[in-house]
C-alpha cells in the first residue's frame, strides 16, 4: 500500500457496486495509473476506473462469459477477469467501421493535420540565464542583443561568436549549427521564432534556458499528404472514437441498473473508455 497517498486523503466512504466492496488498498494500488497534481483527484479517478471494471466484470459473470486469457507482445498475460471483460465488450459493444465517405469528409475538414512537417536548418548562440534570476536575464538579453547587432552587420562573425560565447557547447563546436530541425525538436519559444523567420535572417528568442541568437539557413515547407496515404490512419481514428462513445453508453446503461455507492460515476472519463 502507498501510505503516502492514503494518509494524505480524508477517510472516504465505502465504495461498492451492487454490494461488492472495492477495498481502500485496491484503490491505493490503482492510483499509480492515474497521475494527477492532487492526490484526491488521482484517488477519485482510480475509484471510478475500478467501479467501471467491476460493473463490466459483474455483467460478464451474469451472462456467463468466459474467455481464454491472451498474452500481449511484451509478454504480459491477461487475468481471467480481464479476459472476460474483453470478451464481454467485443460481444456486446458492436460498432460499424467508418466508410469511405466518412473518412474523406474528415480528411477534407482537417487537411492541416495531414501534412509532413516543416524542416528548418538553423544555428544558434545561447546566452544562458536562470529563469527566475532577473539580473542575469537582463544581462543575458543585453549580451544577446549586442551579438545580434554584430552578426547582422557581419554574418561571417556568427561562427566565431558561437565558439567563443555560446553556452550550448555541443553546437558551439560546430559554429552554432543545429542541423535540420522539425516540429517538436526544440522548445516552443525557439520553434515559434523559427516560424517567424526567413532564410538568411537573424533573431533573438527568449526561452527557459536564456536568450538565443538564431540564424535561419534553410526552410522547406511541409507537403500535404494525399488522402490515399492517410485513409487507414483516419479510419482507425474514427473507429476508435465510435467505440469509445459506444462503450461509454454501454457502461452508463449498466450503471443505471446498478447500485453504486461512494463514487459519482463519470463513465466517459474512465481509462477503460479511452
Amino acid at each position: 500500500m502507498d501510505c503516502s497517498i492514503t494518509n494524505a486523503l480524508p477517510k472516504p466512504k465505502t465504495i461498492s457496486v451492487n454490494g461488492a466492496v472495492i477495498p481502500r488498498e485496491v484503490i491505493a494500488r490503482e492510483v499509480q495509473n492515474h497521475p494527477a497534481e492532487k492526490p484526491i483527484v488521482a484517488w477519485q479517478a482510480a475509484a471510478r476506473a475500478l467501479v467501471v471494471r467491476e460493473l463490466l466484470l459483474q455483467e460478464a459473470q451474469r451472462l456467463g462469459i468466459e474467455a481464454e486469457p491472451l498474452t500481449d507482445p511484451e509478454g504480459r498475460r491477461e487475468t481471467p477477469e480481464e479476459a472476460a471483460v474483453r470478451e464481454l465488450v467485443e460481444r456486446e459493444v458492436v460498432t460499424p467501421e467508418p466508410d469511405e465517405a466518412a473518412c474523406l469528409r474528415f480528411y477534407e475538414q482537417n487537411r492541416e493535420r495531414f501534412r509532413s512537417g516543416d524542416l528548418y536548418e538553423a544555428a544558434h548562440i545561447l546566452i544562458a540565464a536562470r529563469q527566475r534570476d532577473v539580473v542575469a536575464r537582463t544581462s543575458a538579453r543585453a549580451k544577446a542583443d549586442t551579438i545580434l547587432s554584430a552578426v547582422r552587420s557581419d554574418p561571417a562573425l556568427f561562427a566565431e561568436f558561437a565558439r567563443a560565447e555560446s553556452d550550448c557547447k555541443t553546437s558551439a563546436e560546430n559554429g552554432g549549427r543545429l542541423g535540420q530541425l522539425t516540429r517538436g525538436q526544440t522548445v516552443k519559444e525557439f520553434e515559434m521564432a523559427l516560424q517567424r523567420m526567413r532564410p538568411g535572417e537573424f533573431a533573438v528568442a527568449e526561452t527557459r534556458y536564456g536568450f538565443h541568437v538564431i540564424r535561419l539557413d534553410e526552410f522547406a515547407a511541409g507537403q500535404e499528404l494525399s488522402f490515399e496515404l492517410v485513409r487507414d490512419r483516419i479510419a482507425d481514428y474514427l473507429a476508435t472514437k465510435v467505440r469509445h462513445r459506444a462503450l461509454a453508453q454501454y457502461v452508463s446503461l449498466l450503471a443505471g441498473r446498478a447500485e453504486i455507492l461512494g463514487v459519482a460515476l463519470a463513465a466517459a472519463s474512465s481509462p477503460l473508455l479511452q
